[in-house]
């Protein structure tokens, strides 16, 4: 029974759920405010942006979002997540471990280092005791911190979710995040919270799309107010999260 069990617990989920579980039971898993990942404490310096009137209303926060998805960070993490997934499936720990070293240093602020760093530790740990596979032993380089994208990758890589739906997942998983900090930050409520989002979807759905076939050279960003936003965080007299 001990031997059935530890054979089971080390399978890849995807192959003990069956054909046409498509990843997304897994992916709400890690994605899910239950897992010990902490985004709730982030906002990427939308507390800064609200602060200083930037993000006031429904219409200024769907542009600002739409700037740093589609422009800055969310394009480039889902970049580099789909190369962190490329890297683990392809069993490459030196590559896998090259890019978490390029995800950390494009953080443009200390704030936003802590952010990606203490999640991608987090949800590799977690995803390490919970959802354990062979697989897993790609990343044991992977000692120190670990950029959120190239972490959450590597989890769904050797768990052989499609990178696809791994994009996607990610993609709306950070937009729900940010208009879920916006609202705690009350310029909006949550129903207009919700069409913000509804409205970010469609262009988010098409960059992940563009993402399967980009790579490291594609990355790049021209959100520079947002970046200098997050350093303005680190001094603001009073604040509710953590960048």
């Amino acid at each position: 029974m001990a031997t059935t069990l530890m054979t089971a617990t080390v399978t890849p989920i995807l192959t003990r759920m069956g054909e046409g579980a498509g990843g997304l039971m897994p992916l709400m898993c890690w994605l899910s405010p239950s897992f010990p990942v902490g985004a709730y404490a982030y906002s990427h310096g939308l507390e800064w942006a609200a602060e200083a009137g930037d993000v006031r209303d429904e219409a200024s926060l769907s542009a600002w979002l739409a700037d740093i998805l589609l422009d800055g960070f969310g394009r480039n993490d889902a970049i580099l997540l789909a190369e962190a997934w490329r890297a683990m499936r392809a069993a490459d720990g030196a590559a896998l471990g090259r890019l978490n070293e390029l995800a950390l240093a494009l953080a443009p602020s200390g704030e936003l280092r802590l952010e990606t760093a203490q999640q991608g530790r987090s949800v590799l740990d977690a995803a390490r005791a919970a959802w354990p596979c062979p697989a897993f032993a790609v990343a044991d380089g992977l000692a120190g911190p670990v950029a959120y994208p190239v972490a959450l990758g590597a989890v769904a890589a050797a768990h052989a979710v499609p990178e696809r739906d791994t994009v996607r997942a990610f993609l709306t998983a950070l937009a729900q995040n940010l208009v879920s900090a916006a609202i705690r930050l009350a310029p909006i409520g949550q129903t207009a919270g919700q069409r913000v989002l509804a409205g970010l979807l469609p262009d988010l759905s098409r960059m992940a799309g563009d993402v399967l076939t980009l790579g490291e050279d594609d990355i790049g960003g021209a959100t520079f107010r947002a970046d200098l936003g997050s350093m303005r965080h680190e001094t603001q007299y009073t604040r509710l999260f953590r960048s």
